[in-house]
């Protein structure tokens, strides 16, 4: 969410930094809101304020009928008042809801993916003596179909040597992170409620890519674990002290893959069900950029580990998440596909997420936090990037060095 006071004093440069990511800021409605806020606070305080001083005289003439009766009708008005400034509020906050954050000044301008701008390639990519299989032939072999039996599209069943695999990549994942980068590992629900979502800005613009448990609940599947790790503090003040806050948790993540229809159909790139080590960041906002670098290098550490070629990518405008303010994508090899493909987003969502959230740290006032997120890895994707980059020309694969000791 938007800083109120920085829409009143410059709604037409945030409308400018909005548009370069195709949000158009109506300037006019939210000064209509504003004015319409002001004018209904004036008159409940002014109401609110006679009620007051009638009650005092009231208190010193009690039989008064008169006065009871012109207290009974401000009293009325002050009811009314405030029903009408909670109506005014609901409009703004939803109108404040819709809004992405502001971009980043390093933010490359562009309209979509193909303005995103390459800051470094790290790795040697692959030459292979034979043609490189995709990892859906390694994936169809232990799913066989079984994931949509069992539930639907995009649902997929690993055994054997592949299930091994995937769990000690998790386990590898946390230990790095826990033992290396020093963050706090964490086991968090995988239901969330619709709360935690406005919190991290998946609803109320998102609802879509979810999957609600009921139509009258407000508890849905988590569709990241920066969700509920990042709304673990949230209504709290912080300790300046105990900033930065670094944690790690590794969870199934939940999506509808809304829109996506026909892409990525085979293998383990877009599931409706996958898993995934998050890292989320609690800072001082003198220090977000800063350690988005850091983060950003931490999930770099699980590729290098690895040895997988990637690349680090800066994300345009167009392509920049609805609550990001700058992010930088890890993108891997991938052989079979001739191309490199997202297996990270590592974000900063300045004061975003925590002014939605109410999540403060204690200094001389009290000041919002930033927060920052990243996958520090997609676990499926580190997978099926593995089975390309580790293939052998029998149809088998090796295991990555870093991981023999967890076989």
């Amino acid at each position: 969410m938007l800083d109120k006071k920085l829409l009143n004093k410059s709604p037409e440069l945030v409308k400018k930094n909005l548009s370069s990511r195709g949000y158009i800021l109506n300037v006019d409605q939210w000064k209509n809101l504003e004015e319409e806020r002001k004018i209904a606070q004036v008159n409940l305080e002014t109401n609110q304020e006679n009620l007051n001083k009638l009650s005092k005289e009231i208190s010193k003439s009690k039989d008064d009928v008169k006065l009871k009766d012109q207290a009974s009708s401000l009293s009325a008005l002050v009811k009314q008042d405030k029903e009408i400034l909670q109506s005014i509020q609901n409009n703004i906050d939803e109108f404040l809801l819709d809004i992405p954050n502001l971009l980043g000044e390093a933010v490359p301008i562009g309209e979509d993916e193909t303005s995103n701008q390459i800051i470094e390639e790290i790795g040697d990519i692959p030459n292979f003596s034979f043609e490189p299989k995709p990892h859906s032939f390694f994936i169809e072999k232990t799913d066989q179909g079984r994931g949509v039996k069992i539930a639907k599209s995009r649902f997929t069943v690993l055994s054997g040597e592949l299930a091994k695999l995937h769990r000690v990549i998790g386990q590898f994942m946390i230990d790095t992170h826990t033992n290396i980068h020093g963050y706090e590992e964490l086991y968090v629900p995988y239901i969330v409620n619709k709360t935690s979502l406005i919190g991290t800005g998946q609803l109320p613009k998102f609802e879509e890519d979810l999957f609600k448990l009921t139509e009258s609940s407000d508890l849905y599947l988590a569709p990241t674990a920066e969700v509920p790790v990042t709304n673990l503090h949230r209504d709290e003040k912080l300790n300046l002290e105990q900033l930065p806050l670094k944690y790690v948790c590794h969870s199934p993540c939940f999506r509808s893959e809304a829109g996506s229809y026909g892409k990525d159909t085979k293998g383990l790139i877009r599931q409706h069900q996958f898993d995934k080590v998050e890292l989320v960041k609690i800072c001082h906002p003198d220090k977000s950029e800063d350690e988005h670098e850091k983060l950003i290098e931490d999930a770099s550490k699980i590729l290098e580990l690895l040895e997988l070629p990637f690349r680090k990518v800066i994300l345009s405008s167009g392509d920049t998440g609805f609550s990001a303010s700058k992010t930088v994508d890890l993108e891997v090899w991938f052989p079979s596909q001739n191309s490199y493909r997202e297996i990270s987003s590592c974000s900063n969502f300045t004061d975003f997420q925590s002014r939605r959230a109410n999540l403060k740290y204690k200094d001389k006032g009290n000041e919002y936090c930033h927060t920052l997120n990243g996958s520090g890895l997609a676990i499926g994707r580190t997978l099926a990037a593995i089975l390309e980059n580790y293939q052998t020309e029998d149809e088998n694969f090796i295991y990555p060095e870093v991981l023999k000791k967890y076989i």
